[in-house]
């Protein structure tokens, strides 16, 4: 099958709208469970489509679908509302530091374009099923007090966005899904890559004040606890496996609280990423040694709240050959690459553990991700190319009674063989430990389960 010409075409005469979607987007960032305005652009931008519509009541989550009228597979595309926080980004807001250096307000324009070249005419006709559009919430994992408070309120059952939607239901009608993220410009203009999965570490050392200065033997330095804790970690780096990709970045995020005051309340919080859910276990036992070992040294207390990040994410190999067919005529096939395993994280990898997902690289950015030097330099390969090839993919899925959307789908093991399945894991990644546990649980020194 080929893709019908006006699904390219329209997106192409679109372009001045798909970026000036995409430009809005950024000048507004937003961090997580808060894009309230950037939710209201893409129901504007969208209000004018025929599309059915969802949307959440108390967190961002837009849902539109476009129904062919013909049985199939639904097919979701995923764009991220969310901003990350850099405040020494010169486009920073500055107030919130927020800043799109992570690239969704890109997603979300390419959801808008493929959209416009799905309803192009004479292209619904030829597919079958249903395709979601649909703008989530809370990618990046930050803020994580704030999200513990949403918790807490019963307004969140969980810290990622799609972990969230997953719970209420949302891609329970979905069978496969697409996505693009940006990436730095090199030798491939589109790539393919796997990510790490993490998990998430809140960690605080209990000590005892005294005078810092008249009296620090009275005294239990929490911030030595935690800087022995530390560097005990740093000390067992080498020794992962370079296999196992595995990261341990943490930052203290409260180190005591007067200078003459010997800190009893120090805490820290980190991702503990690893490429396999057995090396991200493996990793958080030996990260949970090391803390308790600081506090062992010291005297002190800590304890350690789990809690589930994202799962390890890679790329449907039927999907990425779709993607593929659909970029011929796009691209040259020296600008398409698969480009192996990056250690950084996506909650995308919670959807890859129930449903075949992709999420090509687009290398449309200068700089760096997350950080001061990010900007967009490939305006045509964000808002042209990307959605024309989400839109292309989609198309060549869909048709012909949707044969190669159901081979893949048919051919799919996910990690996880339910939704209920995948929500029991989750939940059990959520606990909270005490060493030295004075009730009578031991030290984290023998068992690695």
């Amino acid at each position: 099958m080929t893709i019908p010409e006006p699904l390219f075409q329209t997106i192409q005469r679109a372009e001045d709208a798909i970026a000036r979607l995409g430009d809005t987007i950024y000048q507004e960032p937003e961090t997580g469970f808060k894009e309230t305005r950037t939710a209201r652009r893409v129901l504007d931008a969208f209000a004018s489509l025929p599309l059915s519509r969802q949307v959440c009541a108390d967190i961002p989550g837009i849902k539109l679908t476009l129904d062919t009228g013909r049985p199939g597979p639904a097919i979701a595309l995923v764009g991220e509302l969310d901003a990350v926080i850099c405040p020494n980004h010169p486009d920073a807001d500055p107030e919130t530091g927020a800043v799109h250096a992570c690239g969704h307000n890109v997603q979300i324009a390419a959801l808008y374009g493929a959209a416009l070249g799905l309803l192009a005419p004479g292209v619904v006709e030829t597919l079958c099923g249903k395709i979601h559009f649909m703008a989530v919430p809370a990618e990046e994992f930050i803020e994580l007090p704030y999200r513990k408070q949403l918790i807490g309120q019963g307004v969140l059952h969980f810290l990622g966005g799609k972990a969230e939607l997953i719970q209420r239901g949302w891609f329970d009608d979905v069978d496969l899904c697409l996505m693009v993220h940006v990436m730095p410009a090199g030798a491939a203009k589109i790539a393919f890559q796997s990510f790490n999965g993490c998990l998430v570490k809140r960690v605080r050392f209990i000590g005892r004040a005294a005078h810092a200065g008249a009296a620090p033997q009275d005294g239990i330095n929490a911030l030595y606890a935690a800087h022995t804790a530390l560097a005990a970690m740093n000390g067992i780096r080498e020794t992962f496996p370079d296999a196992d990709c595995v990261r341990v970045h943490p930052i203290i995020t409260k180190g005591g609280d007067v200078l003459n005051v010997i800190p009893d309340d120090v805490r820290l919080e980190t991702f503990v990423r690893g490429k396999t859910l057995p090396a991200i276990r493996q990793a958080s036992f030996r990260f949970d040694r090391a803390m308790a070992g600081g506090a062992l040294a010291m005297g002190a207390t800590v304890t350690i709240e789990e809690l589930p990040g994202a799962f390890p994410f890679f790329n449907d190999p039927g999907l990425v050959a779709t993607a593929k067919q659909a970029l011929t005529g796009l691209l040259s096939v020296q600008d398409v690459a698969d480009i192996g395993h990056t250690t950084a994280s996506t909650d995308a990898g919670d959807l890859v553990s129930l449903m075949p997902v992709m999420q090509p690289l687009i290398g449309c950015i200068a700089g760096g991700l997350h950080d001061a030097s990010y900007r967009l330099a490939d305006r045509q390969l964000a808002y042209v190319t990307a959605p024309q090839m989400l839109a292309g993919t989609a198309a060549l899925l869909l048709a012909d009674q949707a044969a190669a959307a159901w081979h893949i789908v048919q051919s799919y093991r996910p990690v996880f063989p339910t939704k209920d399945a995948y929500l029991r894991q989750l939940r059990s990644m959520t606990r909270t430990r005490i060493f030295p546990d004075y009730a009578g649980q031991d030290w984290p020194f023998c068992d690695k389960s």
